[in-house]
């Protein structure tokens, strides 16, 4: 039995006397959700981005990522996990309802793709804050090529309420301001949830196979599930391997973004979106007068930097992040590493909501000394193991220098998570532990993972990937069709397309820059001035 550190296990004691388990029901929840939009044929939307969803550019919870067919759903921030999830099943049954005989791909790689060009990128208007989401897009597709574009994934974010952050900082006996003990215990967590962020993908990771068309003009190392389908036998998640997202962008810069406070993260990524890269100066930015990317930099802006897991704080209107991070510090955490879920309708549950419940706390009561450079080699080469040969039978990643057992590591973690998930089901019902629970079960036999899962019910219908992922989509599509909406909740949003319309009609209308201007202000911006717009 391993037991809990010493360290955590003193942050829970002194958490749980008087109201301080209380103090967690201020969490607030939230999940941005992207899924592809597909034709009836199985190939990417060539359609607009539908006129009854809104606009794109203001709607709070309906939007498009990278491509006009990808789409985006945004819950608003919400104290219970199951309210979150309710919010998206009733966005998923809006949107349903404006998609005519197209659906959502129900996983994270992408449907069967007929090169870059079958991938729009996202329009957003007419207006130069629109001008700038499009060509920051085609700056993407440029650098990295739009095929890794098409991938989607679920981003949980996540904040501790005022009264837990004020009581924590009491128990602690921190002098700093609120925010600096905020932000700097933020940091923290990541910190951690980048050190066992291998446990994400390898207990939900659901993309281990991927339609031969993904790896079109590219070398890998997956086998074939059949003519038309890759995979990795013991793969877990390709989408967070090295096929999928990645830092590419720090390829021959050096580049990679600290976390060891909130100013050193803040800084290295403002060196990287002001630092220009060879690279990236050979595409050209303006070429004839078309933008091919907003800047010739490391990073165009602080977006392109993919990470497992960001400091967010909430921007206004053309504010650049890092500058509401530097005046306001960090209001939440977001984490990008969930696959979507092929067996979930909405693409996430109630057991990952719950697990990540648990993980927050204990990365952020856990000891979280600053990262080396031996260490991120090793956080980086974990990550990449585990995505890509998680279930693999003896499978070793590297922790503290030495090589151990990726399931011994995983059952040890866990179990250290008990006493965590205890203190959390006072608020949550007992979800916490019946997650931990079945977590434990998909370290003891990695045939229960949704990886696992997949290959073999892929194998079982004879189905490959671009059949199988169609047909669930289909299944999930038929489901949202019928969803019943609550007539406030349809009128809210039938109200909030009607306003987003008009916002951006606003926008257009306001503008009195040219867009060469209008780029030189927006970045431009300096902590000590206001945002622009």
């Amino acid at each position: 039995m391993t037991p809990a550190s010493a360290l955590l296990q003193d942050r829970l004691t002194r958490l749980a006397q008087g109201k301080g388990p209380q103090t967690l029901g201020g969490n607030l929840f939230g999940l941005e959700k992207e899924g592809l939009r597909v034709s009836p044929a199985g190939t990417v939307a060539a359609t607009p981005h539908p006129s009854g969803l809104g606009s794109a550019l203001t709607h709070p919870y309906i939007t498009t990522d990278f491509s006009e067919a990808l789409l985006e759903l945004i819950t608003p921030p919400t104290p219970r996990p199951a309210e979150t999830l309710a919010w998206l099943a009733d966005l998923h049954g809006y949107v349903h309802r404006h998609l005519g005989d197209e659906t959502l791909w129900a996983t994270s790689m992408p449907c069967t793709l007929h090169g870059s060009g079958s991938i729009p990128l996202a329009v957003y208007g007419t207006s130069n804050a629109a001008r700038m989401k499009t060509v920051y897009r085609r700056g993407l597709g440029n650098r990295y090529g739009r095929m890794m574009q098409a991938i989607a994934g679920v981003h949980f974010n996540f904040s501790f309420g005022d009264g837990f952050w004020a009581l924590y900082q009491d128990l602690e006996g921190d002098g700093a301001t609120p925010v600096q003990f905020r932000s700097e215990a933020y940091m923290a967590m990541i910190r951690n949830l980048q050190r066992f962020g291998w446990l994400v993908p390898y207990l939900f990771g659901t993309s281990p196979a991927v339609c031969r068309s993904f790896a079109q003009g590219r070398e890998t190392d997956l086998l074939d599930f059949d003519a038309d389908t890759l995979y990795a036998p013991f793969a877990t998640s390709l989408r967070m391997g090295d096929i999928g997202y990645q830092n590419r962008q720090t390829e021959g810069t050096g580049m990679k973004a600290s976390y060891d406070s909130l100013d050193s993260y803040i800084r290295s990524l403002t060196w990287a979106i002001e630092t220009p890269c060879p690279h990236y100066e050979a595409i050209g930015v303006k070429v004839g007068e078309r933008y091919e990317q907003l800047n010739a930099n490391v990073l165009q802006i602080e977006n392109e930097y993919y990470s497992t897991i960001r400091p967010k704080q909430i921007i206004q209107w053309l504010e650049k992040p890092t500058l509401a991070l530097r005046r306001r510090g960090v209001r939440y955490v977001e984490l990008r590493s969930l696959d979507v879920d092929a067996f979930q309708p909405l693409g996430v549950g109630e057991e990952q909501m719950a697990f990540l419940d648990v993980l927050m706390l204990w990365c952020l009561f856990q000891d979280s000394p600053r990262i080396n450079a031996r260490e991120r080699k090793a956080i980086d080469r974990n990550q990449v193991l585990a995505a890509h040969r998680g279930r693999e039978p003896g499978l070793e990643l590297e922790r503290d220098g030495v090589g151990v057992g990726l399931r011994r590591w995983a059952a040890e973690l866990l179990e250290t998570m008990e006493p965590v998930a205890g203190l959390l089901d006072g608020l949550r019902g007992g979800a916490c532990g019946a997650s931990l629970h079945l977590q434990r079960d998909k370290v003891a036999d990695p045939d229960l993972t949704p990886s696992a899962r997949m290959l073999a019910e892929m194998r079982a219908s004879g189905e490959g990937f671009q059949d199988y992922a169609r047909r669930l989509s289909e299944e999930h599509g038929r489901r949202w069709r019928s969803h019943h909406l609550d007539p406030a909740r349809e009128a809210e949003l039938d109200a909030l397309v009607a306003s987003s319309r008009c916002r951006q009609v606003e926008i257009e209308a306001a503008d009195d820059l040219d867009f060469d201007t209008f780029l030189e202000r927006y970045f431009a911006q300096r902590a000590g001035g206001q945002a622009e717009g």
